[in-house]
């Protein structure tokens, strides 16, 4: 009879000691990205800095680009959680828009530095780094499936050729968003603050207007224009 070869106990705990070690790398490198900018960090200084081999970290993460779409993938989980009071309590569209966006903007702010420096290359369309890139798309689709929630979770009346296709120009609103807080140099973000609070009844006004027949061909002709941009 062969013997009964027991369990490995220590399989969680290397399981959760590599996430562990994972999150070190990803925090050091925010880090090291805010305080000397990302074209200046390099994978070696990063390994240096969260005790690790540089073979580990490039275990983990291949390129400093990789750590950006990690970076990306837990600004978006951030995002997600801070956004949960306002979608588990609130119903009222505009509400529900209006704490989303802040909460976008609360869970940025203190990543402020390093994205004003970063933008150089994310800006780039041809970098893997770009919000639009295939690289981004796991970020992107989370960020999107928010919107979703938001939407379909409230009270509004939404033509149905729109309602699938809201979310996704809802993240393209907070695109635009983000560009101007990149830019925003008033203490605390206080302009981009503003700016949520002004134009979110104005998305949520023009949303509701599409149900109106006359408008009816101009939101259908938008909509038709993003197909089309997909396709291209």
């Amino acid at each position: 009879m062969l013997p009964v070869t027991a369990p490995r106990r220590d399989a969680q705990p290397a399981s959760a000691r590599g996430e562990q070690t994972k999150h070190n790398i990803v925090d050091t490198a925010l880090r090291l990205f805010r305080e000397q900018g990302y074209e200046r960090t390099t994978m070696r200084g990063i390994a240096d800095a969260a005790g690790v081999s540089v073979g580990n970290a490039y275990y983990y993460f291949p390129s400093k680009q990789h750590l950006v779409q990690a970076y990306y993938e837990q600004s978006q989980e951030e995002h997600a959680a801070a956004a949960r009071p306002v979608l588990d309590g609130e119903r009222d569209f505009e509400t529900r828009l209006a704490g989303v966006l802040r909460a976008r903007l609360d869970t940025m702010q203190p990543y402020k530095e390093f994205a004003t420096s970063f933008f150089r290359t994310a800006a780039d369309p041809h970098s893997p780094l770009s919000p639009f890139s295939a690289e981004s798309a796991p970020a992107r689709e989370m960020s999107t499936a928010l919107y979703a929630e938001a939407l379909h979770g409230s009270t509004a009346k939404v033509v149905p050729e729109l309602r699938d296709e809201l979310p996704e120009l809802l993240w393209l609103y907070q695109m635009g968003v983000v560009l101007f807080w990149v830019y925003d140099d008033s203490p605390g973000a206080r302009k981009t603050y503003l700016l949520v609070e002004r134009t979110v009844p104005l998305v949520v006004r023009l949303v509701g207007l599409a149900r109106y027949r006359l408008l009816r061909g101009v939101v259908n002709d938008v909509l038709q224009l993003l197909r089309d941009l997909r396709r291209a």
